[in-house]
C-alpha cells in the first residue's frame, strides 16, 4: 500500500490546471456528446484515470460525498488518495453522494441507486464518473437534446448494462436524475439528464 510520502502528486499547477479542468467540464455539459480534453495530473493511483483524478482535484471538496464503486474501493490507494488531495468525505450509501466514481460500468446495474434529487432540489442529485474504454470507438450514439445543434454522433466503448434503456428512465425523470461524465484517459463526455440517446447502426 502506498504512504503518503509515496501519494501521486495532484495538479503541478493547482490554480490553472483546476480552472482548465474546470472549463472543460462545463464545456461537455453544455455540449453532450462532445469530446473534450482536460488538463490532467501526470501520475495517478491505479485504476483511476487522469480524467477522473482531475475532475476529483477540480470539482471534490470537504463537502462533496464521494461513492467508489467496488472496482475502486478494491484498490485502496484510489480513495486515500481523493480523501489526502481533496479530504472528500467517502460514503458508504450511494444514495447521498454528491459524486459516484465508477471504476467498472459493466458493474453499473441501476442509476435509480444514487441520489436523484428532488422538484424542488433537482440539484441534489449525484453526478457519475464512469470510466470507459473509448469515447472514440465503439457503438454509434445518436444524442438529441439541449446544447445540441439537431443531433450528434458519439462512438463510444462505455459498457454499462442497458446503457440507452437506463438513460432513457432517467431522462424520464427530469429535472429530476443524476448526469454522468464519462472519461477515458484525459477525454470527457458529458451526458446529462436532459439528454436523448438512440443506438444507431454504422
Amino acid at each position: 500500500m502506498t504512504t503518503v510520502a509515496e501519494m501521486p502528486a495532484g495538479f503541478a499547477n493547482k490554480v490553472l490546471s483546476a480552472q482548465s479542468t474546470f472549463r472543460s467540464v462545463m464545456d461537455a455539459m453544455a455540449r453532450p456528446g462532445s469530446v473534450q480534453r482536460i488538463a490532467a495530473p501526470s501520475g495517478v493511483p491505479s485504476p483511476m484515470m487522469r480524467g477522473t483524478a482531475a475532475i476529483a482535484l477540480t470539482l471534490f471538496d470537504q463537502d462533496t460525498p464521494v461513492w467508489l464503486d467496488a472496482a475502486m474501493t478494491a484498490a485502496p490507494d484510489a480513495g486515500k488518495w481523493i480523501r489526502f488531495h481533496c479530504s472528500a468525505p467517502m460514503v458508504a450509501d450511494s444514495g447521498i453522494a454528491d459524486f459516484a466514481v465508477i471504476g467498472d460500468p459493466l458493474l453499473l446495474q441501476g442509476l435509480d441507486r444514487f441520489a436523484l434529487g428532488s422538484g424542488e432540489y433537482p440539484d441534489r442529485s449525484t453526478t457519475l464518473i464512469v470510466q470507459v474504454e473509448s469515447l472514440t470507438h465503439g457503438a454509434a450514439i445518436e444524442l438529441s437534446g439541449p446544447g445540441i445543434d439537431g443531433t450528434t454522433l458519439l462512438r463510444a466503448t462505455i459498457g454499462i448494462p442497458d446503457l440507452l434503456g437506463q438513460l432513457s428512465a432517467n431522462h424520464a425523470l427530469f429535472p429530476r436524475g443524476v448526469d454522468l461524465i464519462l472519461v477515458a484517459d484525459d477525454a470527457i463526455v458529458a451526458i446529462p439528464r436532459t439528454t436523448r440517446l438512440i443506438a444507431r447502426e454504422g
